[in-house]
């Protein structure tokens, strides 16, 4: 009996395994591979959100990015952050073929600023929120290539104004950023004038449903492929460096305690007699210039030594005064210090090589003479502004600008009415920046006169 019970069980347990298997075998025969998406038109509201992003990024105001650009040996890879809002990005620049570019870099879409690291390490890293204030130079990398071609690419992310999405635009498929839906579409690159489709194809934008980028692949001319990542969550607020403007403040006119140490700026600095000076000036991509020397108000003359980054082994002597600008080009061994931070200039002055400079040194010529003319009249100041407060050597200034017929000028003044910095907006774009400290300022003995025909 037990013996025909078993009997059953392993034939009805034998039917459903049959059965089983024959179930599997029609949904075997039925199951094929999900096919892939394919490219469609977008709808209404996908148009709607591609016309919206260069605004929504603008809106937002900043965001991280983290870009890759070219590939192989030929690879550079750049961290850091955008700032839409104001026009600037800070980034760290490496990988294997960020060659002398490797760095820090500030830039604006007019200027760029590196702060050379050859020694770094390859891959790079979020800049520090305080970037360092030395050894930053203007660069020039050329148009539509490289490192500029990726710099316009991030600032044409943004704009005040939405831009009506191509014809040409479609839906490729959808994928998710974090917890975040995206859709994936192909569209052509952006910004104005963007239409023709870069190497590869079009570019593909990873964009949620709120119309913010997460992601843009693109293939760019002179750089080969290009990815850029969007963290929307890491948007601190950013310092450009001095000689991008410093930190942006709040312009307003003076208030009249601030009126009054303006206007009683001159009578302080011909009562003062002179200062010490260090200069700054970044006035081409390669013509970056450190200085050191003294303006004396009451000789009304300036006497600089000055060395340019680019030419290590020398240094330029420059004499400024009524009679014009006369420089003198020395070894660098003449002058004590570094290239970097040259020390002061000879006294007295070498008896020989000076010749008169019908350019009267150019922008750093400007900044000189403004400081000598600080002391004079103080008429024609009524257009100053407060940019904003800050700091310097230790004391609160108030920034205050003023446009001149020679250009730009800030106006660094402590609460006690000294001038502590002149700036001056080069013709590169860049800022200028000459510091005083007040001292004793020794005989401006001047430098024999050179001969006819300037030498």
């Amino acid at each position: 009996m037990a013996t025909g019970r078993r009997r059953t069980v392993l034939l009805v347990l034998a039917a459903v395994a049959v059965l089983s298997a024959a179930a599997l075998v029609v949904v075997l025969a039925s199951w094929a591979p999900e096919r892939p998406e394919q490219p469609r038109a977008l709808t209404g509201d996908e148009r709607e959100r591609l016309a919206a992003m260069r605004v929504t990024n603008y809106r937002d105001l900043r965001a991280g990015v983290r870009v890759t650009a070219g590939a192989g040996a030929a690879r550079t890879e750049l961290v850091g952050w955008a700032d839409w809002s104001r026009s600037l990005v800070y980034l760290d620049v490496g990988g294997p073929g960020a060659g002398a570019e490797r760095g820090l870099l500030q830039a604006t879409p007019t200027v760029v600023l590196l702060r050379p690291d050859p020694t770094a390490v390859p891959t790079p890293a979020p800049p520090p929120l305080v970037p360092p204030t030395d050894r930053w130079r203007l660069h020039d990398p050329p148009a539509g290539q490289g490192l500029a071609a990726v710099l316009d690419l991030l600032f044409r992310l943004a704009s005040d104004r939405p831009e009506p999405p191509a014809d040409a635009a479609r839906r490729v498929g959808g994928a998710t950023v974090g917890a975040a839906p995206v859709d994936i579409l192909q569209a052509p690159p952006p910004g104005p004038g963007a239409s023709t489709p870069a190497p590869g194809g079009l570019p593909r934008y990873w964009l949620d449903h709120d119309a913010r980028l997460h992601r843009l692949e693109i293939g760019l001319a002179g750089v080969g492929p290009v990815t850029v990542q969007l963290n929307r969550s890491d948007r601190p607020t950013l310092r450009p460096v001095d000689a991008l403007g410093g930190r942006p403040g709040q312009p307003r006119a003076l208030t009249s305690a601030e009126r009054g140490r303006l206007d009683r700026l001159p009578a302080r600095l011909r009562a003062r007699g002179g200062a010490a000076v260090t200069l700054t000036a970044p006035v081409a991509a390669a013509t970056n210039l450190r200085g050191s020397g003294w303006v004396s108000w009451s000789g009304r003359a300036a006497y600089v030594a000055v060395a340019d980054l680019g030419v290590p082994r020398r240094r330029t002597l420059l004499r400024l005064d009524g009679t014009g600008v006369r420089r003198a080009e020395v070894p660098a061994a003449t002058v004590p210090g570094t290239v970097e931070s040259p020390g002061r200039p000879p006294l007295p002055p070498p008896a020989r090589g000076w010749r008169a400079d019908p350019r009267r040194a150019g922008d750093l010529g400007l900044l000189l003479d403004a400081a000598l003319r600080a002391a004079g009249s103080s008429g024609g100041r009524g257009a100053a502004l407060r940019v904003r407060g800050d700091s310097v050597a230790g004391k609160s200034v108030d920034v205050v600008e003023l446009r001149t017929s020679r250009g730009l000028l800030r106006y660094w003044i402590d609460r006690s009415g000294a001038l502590r910095r002149l700036e001056l907006r080069t013709r590169a774009g860049a800022w200028a920046q000459l510091d005083l400290t007040p001292t004793t300022v020794p005989r401006l003995v001047a430098p024999p006169r050179p001969p006819a025909g300037g030498r």
